[in-house]
């Protein structure tokens, strides 16, 4: 029996002694020198205009709903195969979220339906860079520009990976990423809202900090500070930041060891995928992946329930990704779907994510075994 989780969070080893300077230093409420040090930090990996740290991923994407102005009836085109995160956002402005469908290769939203999804309600295009392979930006920004709509990446799992060179979070008008415990880069809990429209740069610092000029008034660019505009509490402690500091120090390091290990597995499971057994992932060659994420296909639903649960049964734990947004309770209630959903009904009963972690190591050659073994494909370890 083994005991192999699906994730365990790594630690570089920096993050306690940050963490003690912080307390030493006495700021341990948000924008302290860890918040500037993060943020400066996903400024030059993005070539953002402005990286704000935020509590969540979440709340990040709360604020590009703010920022893009989405009220009652406002449109966003997104996929369907997401969290419900990056649909919250904008129902919680009074949003309709507009689910299309996804391609088959990347399981990304197929950028070929959107511009019919687009109405004179449509305000802005939400995209989701799943399992950290980039979507075709190119066509999605030439869509945004012919209709004037807001691009909002959802970089949640994309950290330090690229399309066409330019880095995730750096290409839309705004972006989201994620630290949650389960992504490479870790804070526990915690995001960033990346700023790309120099245009909105000083009133995502006001809603940031609950509706007030308080960052102005901090670099002394106003006598006081008061309720200027809408906001929440949306920044995140210095502890937050020292943790997250250490992170982003090895997050070079991080990002090829998981692509190691994410190479690992691809090469054990092309024997399945010659024998017709299952479907590796699809990486473009016109991107850059963080490795956050090793999935299967299997032919079909039950051959995938089978296979999660006989690693289960000998302590391996493979996990299934979204139920679809569109077919969701309260994707039913909120939103709506433009077009048929084939490939995101079919591939997201058939997919399953395996265990891929910093110091998995060669605990992988196990999962890899038995998933080669259970599907027939024997053990080519």
């Amino acid at each position: 029996m083994f005991n192999i989780p699906f994730n365990r969070p790594h630690v570089t080893g920096r993050e306690v002694q940050y963490i003690a300077e912080a307390c030493d230093r006495g700021h341990l409420s948000g924008d302290g020198p860890f918040t500037g040090r993060c943020q400066r930090w996903l400024e030059e990996a993005t070539g953002a205009t402005r990286a704000l740290l935020t509590t969540s991923g979440t709340s990040a994407l709360e604020m590009t709903a703010i920022l893009a102005d989405i009220g009652p009836g406002d449109e966003v085109i997104m996929p369907s195969y997401t969290f419900s995160s990056s649909a919250n956002a904008f129902v919680l402005r009074g949003g309709v979220p507009v689910f299309i469908d996804i391609r088959p290769d990347t399981m990304n939203m197929d950028e070929a339906l959107i511009e019919a999804a687009v109405t004179p309600r449509t305000r802005a295009i939400m995209v989701m860079h799943y399992a950290g392979v980039p979507c075709d930006m190119e066509p999605i920004m030439a869509v945004a520009e012919r209709h004037n709509l807001v691009v909002i990446e959802d970089a949640a799992q994309g950290l330090l990976s690229s399309y066409r060179g330019r880095p995730v979070g750096g290409i839309g008008h705004m972006a989201a990423f994620s630290f949650h415990e389960t992504k490479n880069i870790i804070a526990g809990e915690g995001g960033a809202i990346l700023i790309n429209d120099p245009r909105v740069v000083q009133r995502a610092e006001i809603i940031r900090e609950k509706g007030t000029n308080r960052t102005a008034f901090h670099r002394g660019e106003t006598d006081k500070y008061t309720w200027v505009d809408l906001g929440s509490s949306f920044l995140p402690s210095e502890i937050i930041a020292a943790f997250l500091w250490a992170q982003l120090e090895g997050a070079k390091e991080i990002t090829a060891r998981r692509l190691a290990l994410w190479n690992r597995y691809h090469e054990r499971f092309a024997p399945l995928e010659a024998a017709g057994l299952a479907r590796r992932p699809i990486r473009p060659d016109d991107t850059v992946s963080n490795g956050h994420i090793y999935y299967l296909l299997l032919p079909s639903r039950e051959k995938r329930d089978a296979l999660i649960a006989s690693l289960r049964a000998v302590g391996i734990m493979a996990v299934f990704h979204y139920i679809p947004l569109h077919s969701a309770p309260a994707g039913t209630r909120f939103g709506r779907a433009n077009g048929a959903m084939t490939h995101t009904d079919d591939l997201s009963h058939r997919l399953v994510r395996l265990p891929l972690w910093v110091d998995l190591g060669d605990r992988l050659d196990e999962v890899a075994g038995h998933v080669l073994r259970i599907l027939g494909a024997g053990d080519a370890s």
